[in-house]
């Protein structure tokens, strides 16, 4: 067993044995390295798996933990710490996926690799690494984001040596991902090419569009000029270039080129996998990124076997290298891999953080609390309450906005409505909706809706957001209840100029106690500031697709037409400060 070299890490010195030869059932082989303490004993192994390339990974010896907005922040360097993972007594094995890195292989689609799922692969790579004279045969996952997905992923194949998976940040439902409410989001693109403080994926040659290898070229010109006739395509110009040049952006423009829900993106969706998991599953997200929150709880109640759901605090990104959340995976792993009991499974199963009161609120569910869907309404003057308003449109007139798109202006045209200071303690915990009526004088628009916490001194605090494309306001109706809506988005259907139309934005998943003096503040747009409080604690990429026409707004809050925000009380009493 002693096939390795030493490297020190501080005091440490580490066992590192490169470029292992992984091989899968179809003979492709993948690649790896791990790390491990330099004494001969087998030890239960944390297995990594993403695109991103495992020597980036390595740097997590070397870099000291970033967080945003540090230049030196590299969004896809989240395999975990090293160092702790040796002193812990684990193997950490990172490896390439199917057609990145050092890897064989093709890597096309979303999940997919050559025709081949990655959890196969996983679980190839999993059974491989458990016969290795340096496992003892018990075996669990890390890392965050990408590297969460693959354990689901993986879990979902039931490699029998894989014992349980923690998974941190993840993304599973991949439209959701990559289209909030049916506005494309551009974080992908960063994550996959290396844009606004992301490495991306270590590309070879093997990694192709799902796109170009399905539809013959004069299809796919086809496809492109239609793909161009959406307005805000076609005025954004990395995405001319994407549409123009597909094999300089194979996976970006799989995504460009599939603009609505479908098969391409549920030919591997965790959380349709998720009821084959029967192995314990810890899984921890941070608010401040609802649409991953969103994901993660929707996961949670999918999963069969013993469970974790814990939800931390804002602000959303965590450090790169990734080293929150250890002590919790450790203590997860030493349970169910190493056999001890430390009274972890006697804990609740549902944790969440309360931002503003910065409790801590435990449950066997979620949301932890019984909760009680109470609606406060726009009404004149910008302010919310929850009583409705009682006048007509021809006396409560609409608020509007005019915006032009930003190849012509970067001002963001924002509207707000608040409410009076709360006079005690408010608690909200779940998901909500937001019911607005709005005219437009174009086919199609943005509705993006943010939340925030205002402070007595004007400070503020991004509580959660909501998002839809106007063309995607279908319901769907068998699973949309009050305060939780859901959509299809699975077809665009333009909006008739001129028309006063309900639109019904799902209001991602929070948790927050607004206290005495703090006023909760509702904005509307449909493009996103350049920079604010909240964005500047995100890389440069993660922001959403803008408009590219000019469009005028009419917001109708009346008694005919009842815009309101229906949101998830945990108190019973109505605040005094909202009425």
């Amino acid at each position: 067993m002693t096939d390795f070299q030493t490297i020190r890490a501080g005091r440490q010195e580490i066992a590192v044995r490169k470029d292992l030869r992984v091989p899968m059932r179809d003979g492709v082989m993948l690649a790896a390295d791990t790390y491990s303490g330099v004494d001969d004993k087998p030890r239960p192994a944390l297995v990594a798996l993403s695109p991103y390339g495992k020597e980036l990974q390595a740097l997590a010896l070397t870099t000291p933990p970033q967080r945003r907005p540090s230049p030196m922040w590299d969004g896809c360097i989240e395999a975990g710490d090293i160092a702790r993972v040796v002193q812990e007594d684990y193997v950490h094995v990172i490896g390439d996926l199917r057609g990145s890195g050092a890897s064989e292989g093709e890597h096309i689609g979303n999940y997919n690799a050559g025709g081949v799922s990655l959890g196969q692969d996983a679980y190839d790579f999993i059974e491989w690494v458990a016969q290795q004279p340096w496992c003892d045969g018990n075996v669990g996952m890390i890392g965050i984001s990408y590297f969460g997905s693959m354990q689901v992923l993986a879990a979902a194949e039931r490699p029998p040596s894989l014992k349980a998976i923690f998974v941190s940040g993840g993304h599973y439902d991949f439209y959701e991902t990559t289209y909030h409410g049916g506005v494309m989001w551009f974080m992908p693109r960063a994550a996959r090419e290396g844009r606004g403080g992301d490495s991306g994926w270590a590309f070879t040659d093997g990694v192709k569009s799902r796109m170009l290898e399905t539809f013959s070229p004069e299809e796919i010109k086809e496809k492109v000029a239609e793909r161009l006739r959406d307005p805000d395509v076609a005025a954004w110009p990395n995405l001319v270039h994407v549409l123009n040049y597909p094999k300089n952006h194979e996976a970006w423009f799989d995504i460009v080129m599939n603009e609505v829900d479908g098969e391409w993106y549920e030919e591997r969706n965790p959380i349709t996998l998720a009821p084959h998991i029967d192995i314990p599953v810890w899984l921890q997200i941070d608010q401040g990124r609802g649409w991953t929150m969103d994901g993660t709880i929707e996961l949670y109640k999918s999963l069969k076997g013993p469970k974790k759901l814990d939800i931390g605090p804002y602000p959303p990104m965590q450090s790169r290298p990734f080293i929150e959340e250890h002590d919790k995976m450790f203590r997860w792993y030493e349970y169910w891999l190493k056999g001890i009991d430390n009274g972890i499974m006697d804990e609740p199963a549902v944790t969440v953080h309360v931002e503003g009161s910065r409790e801590t609120v435990t449950g066997a569910q979620w949301p932890p609390k019984d909760v009680e869907h109470k609606s406060l309404h726009l009404r004149p003057r910008r302010k919310l309450s929850f009583e409705p308003e009682l006048m007509g449109a021809e006396y409560a007139a609409p608020d509007g906005f005019y915006q032009a798109p930003l190849t012509v202006t970067d001002k963001v045209e924002i509207l707000n409505w608040s409410t009076a200071p709360f006079t005690e303690p408010t608690e909200m915990i779940g998901q909500g909706a937001a019911h607005l009526f709005v005219e437009i004088d174009q086919p199609d628009t943005n509705l993006i809706l943010r939340m925030w916490d205002e402070a007595p001194n004007g400070k503020r605090q991004l509580i959660t957001t909501a998002y839809l494309k106007a063309s995607h306001r279908e319901l769907d109706e068998e699973r949309t209840t009050e305060g939780d809506p859901h959509h299809p988005h699975t077809r665009a259907v333009p909006v008739e100029p001129g028309r006063i139309e309900e639109y019904v934005l799902r209001v991602y998943p929070f948790a927050a106690t607004f206290l005495p003096g703090h006023k909760l503040v509702v904005e509307l747009s449909n493009a996103e500031p350049l920079a604010d409080e909240h964005n500047a604690l995100l890389p440069p990429d993660a922001f959403h697709l803008p408009v590219g026409r000019p469009v005028t707004h009419k917001i109708y809050r009346d008694a005919e037409h009842p815009s309101r925000l229906v949101l998830p009380f945990t108190t019973v009493k109505a605040p005094d400060a909202a009425r």
